[in-house]
């Protein structure tokens, strides 16, 4: 529906520091963080916040700064409403990114969450039981029952395979059909239950944030709020995005981090508008986050887990009741949950994160974002966690795609991207793709750190500056 298709209007003059391909202007990349500002000249309109005073925290490190004197604006004009500005921001490198806290609990509210514990402590007494059971049996007795399970082998067989088939009929008739992208996937629990215990992890991070929510009249919860709107009233087509009500809050917390309720409720950290360097980030991250309210992926997940926990009860009873020592049992009981943790939790969390960089792209297109700065981010964040030092951890440890990979998969996807924004009427693209100048200026800090080791090794002259990489 063309009509709905929103228009991102673009100044061709905008610039950013990893638009210009001028590699002097991205001199501060390194150590003092990514600062890049958009240069956009105000057209037509409301001037966004040019009188505001509020403090920037971290966006200005040494004082308060009127906004007008140092923020300049982006336009984003829709063809109904009137236009919108956004103010742009410092980038500041940041260790790690955070998204969509997992929801472990199951969603029937309080019920779920206590028998859970008691579920593996059940296990664990009943496979103990069967254990000292057995050892106090006399010799004799052991042997007329192993005689006894011989006989009757096929009628344990037979029922052992029916409660096989039990589990597996329960597996398919749960399966539906995930919004958007229709795969096939295990729904246990209802919506509105799910909703309830939303309602109750929103007043948790309510109480604990309480403090440290920015009003609405600070600027850069006006930016977030414009941008998740922006996204919203771009993809009202979905039925899922138009059936939630969008309510924002802004936490001054410098954790690189943002997530969206299954209610609704966006939260977004400080720290993230610090680490993106351009709305169009923003707009790809908080699509990204709407992705997974959207497409349920907090029940889904919860529903997995507790699938998978009810079966590996009879595993942690059939651990207890064979291990001969209450210490076997439990490296065993540990063995089977870093199993199930790394072979079904892990793998899965990263296919539905991969799912919602999907998704979450197709909204930003929709919304006629520049949907090649997404890669990008994910090359920021790759690039910060090497000059920090970081360790590189395999893919297979972290519940999230690695950066690399997650910016590769966003590579493929972009061509798609392009045409829903071409057919979306969205004003054609100018300037240099933003991932080629990003490519570009960091060969060239690559080139300049080359250059400065023989100068640094060896003995200089000491009226002649030496230069640290670190702080370039």
């Amino acid at each position: 529906d063309r009509s709905r298709c929103q228009r991102l209007d673009l100044n061709g003059n905008a610039r950013n520091c990893f638009l210009t391909g001028n590699p002097d202007s991205c001199r501060n990349l390194i150590g003092k963080g990514l600062r890049c500002l958009l240069d956009v000249p105000h057209t037509n309109g409301l001037e966004a916040y040019r009188n505001a005073h509020h403090s920037w925290g971290r966006f200005f490190s040494q004082s308060s700064q009127q906004l007008g004197e140092k923020i300049p604006s982006l336009l984003i004009s829709s063809v109904g409403p009137p236009p919108c500005h956004f103010p742009a921001w410092n980038i500041q490198i940041n260790r790690t990114f955070h998204t969509s806290p997992s929801l472990q609990a199951a969603p029937v509210p309080l019920f779920w969450i206590i028998v859970k514990p008691a579920q593996k402590l059940f296990a664990i007494i009943l496979g103990r039981s069967i254990r000292n059971w057995w050892k106090a049996l006399p010799p004799n007795k052991r042997e007329l029952f192993k005689e006894s399970a011989r006989k009757n082998k096929w009628k344990i067989l037979l029922g052992v395979s029916s409660l096989g088939v039990v589990f597996v009929m329960f597996y398919f008739t749960h399966l539906e059909e995930t919004p958007i992208t229709g795969r096939a996937r295990l729904l246990v629990f209802g919506k509105e239950h799910f909703r309830e215990l939303s309602q109750m992890e929103y007043d948790m991070w309510m109480e604990q944030f309480k403090s440290q929510m920015l009003p609405e009249t600070d600027a850069r919860y006006q930016v977030v709020e414009r941008v998740v709107g922006h996204l919203s009233e771009s993809n009202k087509d979905v039925p899922q995005v138009a059936a939630l009500k969008w309510v924002i809050h802004v936490v001054d917390e410098p954790g690189v981090n943002a997530f969206v309720l299954p209610n609704g409720q966006v939260f977004v950290f400080t720290g993230l508008l610090d680490a993106v360097s351009d709305i169009h980030q923003l707009s790809f991250i908080l699509g990204h986050e709407i992705a997974h309210a959207v497409l349920e992926h907090a029940a889904e997940k919860a529903s997995l887990v507790h699938f998978l926990d009810f079966l590996s009860l009879i595993f942690l009873t059939m651990i207890w009741a064979i291990c001969p020592r209450d210490s076997l049992a439990i490296v065993g009981q540990w063995i089977q949950s870093k199993l199930q943790e790394f072979i079904f939790d892990r793998p899965y969390s990263r296919t539905l994160e991969a799912e919602a960089d999907k998704v979450g792209l197709q909204f930003a297109a929709k919304a006629c974002v520049d949907v090649r700065a997404s890669s990008v981010f994910w090359q920021q964040m790759e690039l910060a966690e090497s000059i920090q030092g970081q360790p590189k951890l395999p893919e297979w440890l972290s519940t999230h795609p690695s950066h690399e990979n997650r910016a590769e998969h966003l590579d493929r996807l972009i061509p798609e991207a392009l045409k829903i924004r071409e057919s979306c009427n969205c004003p054609s693209l100018s300037g240099p793709d933003p991932r080629l100048i990003f490519k570009l200026n960091m060969q060239h800090l690559l080139e300049s750190s080359k250059g400065q080791r023989p100068s640094n090794s060896t003995k200089q002259d000491p009226s002649k500056p030496k230069v640290d990489f670190a702080h370039t």
